[in-house]
């Protein structure tokens, strides 16, 4: 039995053929056996199940973004596709080292058919201990979400990872809520940054009808005031087929003053920005919404491990990693992270030690990164570029701040109008 139960012992028959005496067959088979049942013991060890921790990966089932039609547009740094396998990725990066603790994330699919479903998918998820969520949701089922879930669920983490809105990070801002998705204010930020270090100062903005237009608009102007930048018009545009407001989507007629050195065009949906390189008045750069992009990733990002990330991506994906999708990927392995700086720690704890930058997550983006304290925001360096390649990395070098240059990009903290309870 035992030189079954333990491969290459010896039986004593065996060992009385080979010429060992018997006295030596017996110390040695004790000591073998001691051997074998350590060895036995320590497979039931490691055959021990692991704590889990599941993670709610919250959607709306009919996301407009996800649309086939929209994804068929392809619209740059636009949703390539859904989060889900950004968030599979992360959990297979960070099973190896969770395993050594005893923890294994659990990933779970919540897809939400409107506001009225969330009370009834949060009770569903309290049986099931769920604390920890990566929110792929519009904002206002996100503010939903953040006011419902820690009283629900005894406490909750909840990871932004698509949604550019500052006043998420700002007037609606909560304990609960962290964003690995960058603010557009660090989006426009990045680009100011880059257009005052080439000396491109002048600026052409055009504005589209919806509300994220406006509200990207605003965010350009005042860090075209930080920056040192001048927005000498802002012109509306409109896709319309009313031939009365054709003027309001002629990109010639639009861009027909040339003082301007760059056009800047906020248009959320795409379809106008799509049409606008190489069909202004004169030859100027366009930025914002097409040409010159802020982006939190890019495909094409060769440094740092960048390589090796979209390809792991593409491969499991069949797609290119987009922003969101990176997003996705480092709130799972910021949550893994926290439980590997504390794994006894609840989750109230693991949002203190995110928040106060105690935890550092690799982005593969060059710094490690950490949540700023006012408002959940991670801190990140921007990719500047196009479809094809990344041009830039904000903050540029030459930009100075007090304590932290990555604080340049976003709301800083005397600016900040998160009132945290």
């Amino acid at each position: 039995m035992l030189a079954a139960a333990c491969p290459g012992v010896f039986s004593p028959l065996q060992g009385r053929h080979m010429g060992f005496s018997p006295g030596w067959l017996t110390r040695s088979l004790r000591a073998t056996g001691l051997v074998c049942s350590l060895t036995l013991a320590c497979g039931m060890a490691s055959a021990a199940p692991l704590q889990s921790v599941t993670v709610a990966v919250l959607s709306m089932a009919a996301d407009a973004r996800y649309a086939p039609k929209q994804l068929e547009r392809a619209y740059p740094d636009h949703p390539g596709g859904r989060v889900g396998d950004a968030v599979r990725m992360a959990a297979e990066d960070a099973a190896l080292e969770l395993q050594e603790l005893g923890l294994a994330l659990k990933l779970k699919d919540v897809p939400l058919a409107d506001a009225q479903a969330l009370p009834k998918v949060l009770a569903e998820l309290k049986g099931a201990r769920v604390q920890h969520f990566v929110a792929d949701l519009p904002p206002a089922m996100l503010t939903a979400l953040v006011k419902a879930a820690p009283a629900a669920l005894g406490g909750a983490m909840v990871i932004n990872v698509s949604s550019d809105r500052d006043a998420l990070r700002n007037e609606a801002c909560s304990a609960a809520l962290l964003h690995t998705y960058p603010s557009r204010q660090m989006l426009t930020d990045a680009l100011a940054q880059y257009l005052a270090a080439r000396n491109w100062r002048k600026l052409l903005l055009l504005q589209g009808p919806l509300p994220d237009d406006q509200l990207q608009g605003a965010a350009m102007a005042l860090s075209a005031k930080r920056y040192g930048l001048k927005i000498l018009q802002t012109k509306p545009f409109k896709l319309s087929g009313d031939p009365r407001e054709r003027d309001l989507f002629n990109t010639r007629l639009l861009t027909n003053e040339r003082e301007h050195d760059v056009v800047a065009v906020m248009d959320s949906h795409g379809e106008f920005a799509r049409s606008l390189p190489y069909a202004t008045q004169w030859p100027r750069p366009v930025m914002g919404s097409n040409g010159l992009m802020a982006m939190a990733w890019h495909p094409q990002w060769e440094r740092n491990g960048g390589p090796q990330i979209s390809r792991r991506f593409y491969k499991l994906a069949r797609r290119p990693m987009q922003s969101q999708d990176w997003a996705a990927w480092m709130a799972v392995k910021a949550i893994a992270a926290a439980l590997v700086a504390d794994p006894k720690a609840d989750v109230t704890q693991q949002l203190k030690h995110l928040r106060a930058g105690e935890v550092v997550v690799d982005g593969n983006k060059g710094p490690g990164l950490t949540f700023r304290a006012w408002d959940g925001q991670l801190r990140q360096p921007i990719l500047l570029g196009h479809r094809d390649g990344v041009v830039g990395l904000a903050p540029l070098d030459g930009v100075l701040h007090p304590t932290e240059v990555m604080d340049t990009l976003g709301t800083d903290q005397k600016e900040s109008k998160c009132q945290l309870r």
